[in-house]
């Protein structure tokens, strides 16, 4: 489903990202792990083509997504790949409804078919009874419970979650993991995790282990749940 190829970046004479290349089966749920500095995030980046590398090629459902124009990038980045970030990126005026509807109005959907959509994946995520919140109401766990939401609201090919439980107790973290599970589980959801807990880790499919730009290390594992 996702092939990304011999990917390269370089910020002056430092190679952050050194020719590295991996492929991510539908449903699957990739974790990416490893050392502050090894390139992870930049990775993450470039895959979601929230950056551009200087060498390589990234292929989600065969489109090759660099070479698409910019206006053309960002729609297919719209409607294929979400993202969770270590901070949730909440907008603080818009309830969890208006903030999970946003990736539908940036596609042009009206504001009522938007809401029914927004508000049957917030339920989906255990926030069926938020909706009219804002995030200054709901804790830390809710809040990137509705970014969950708002990144699955356009039925993506791939989710991109960047550190999604960085900032979470460990008891919320491990919700937000099996979380994941159960919606590869009714979606056949696709994801890439970067993450620094190993045990987390543990409960996806593969872990990547990179370091000095370069994975250096798979490891298959035995999924918990």
């Amino acid at each position: 489903m996702l092939a990304a190829n011999n990917l390269v970046k370089k910020y002056s004479a430092f190679t952050v990202v050194n020719d590295v290349s991996l492929s991510v089966g539908k449903g699957e749920i990739v974790s990416i792990t490893g050392p502050s500095g090894a390139g992870k995030s930049t990775l993450l980046h470039l895959i979601g083509a929230l950056d551009k590398p200087d060498s390589g090629s990234v292929l989600i459902d065969n489109v090759d997504i660099l070479q698409l124009p910019a206006k053309k990038q960002s729609k297919f980045r719209n409607s294929h790949m979400g993202f969770v970030f270590q901070f949730h990126h909440l907008l603080p005026e818009f309830s969890a409804i208006e903030n999970v509807c946003v990736p539908l109005w940036i596609k042009g959907m009206s504001k009522k078919d938007a809401a029914l959509q927004a508000a049957e994946m917030l339920n989906v995520v255990g926030l069926g009874n938020r909706l009219e919140n804002k995030p200054s109401e709901l804790s830390g766990g809710e809040q990137q419970r509705v970014a969950i939401a708002r990144a699955l609201v356009t039925r993506p090919s791939v989710i991109m979650a960047d550190e999604p439980t960085g900032n979470l107790d460990s008891a919320n973290a491990h919700a937000i993991h099996n979380l994941f599970l159960e919606l590869r589980k009714q979606f056949n959801q696709t994801f890439i995790m970067i993450t620094h807990n190993d045990a987390l880790a543990a409960m996806t499919d593969r872990t990547l282990l990179m370091q000095d730009g370069k994975i250096v290390d798979e490891v298959v594992n035995r999924l918990i749940g």
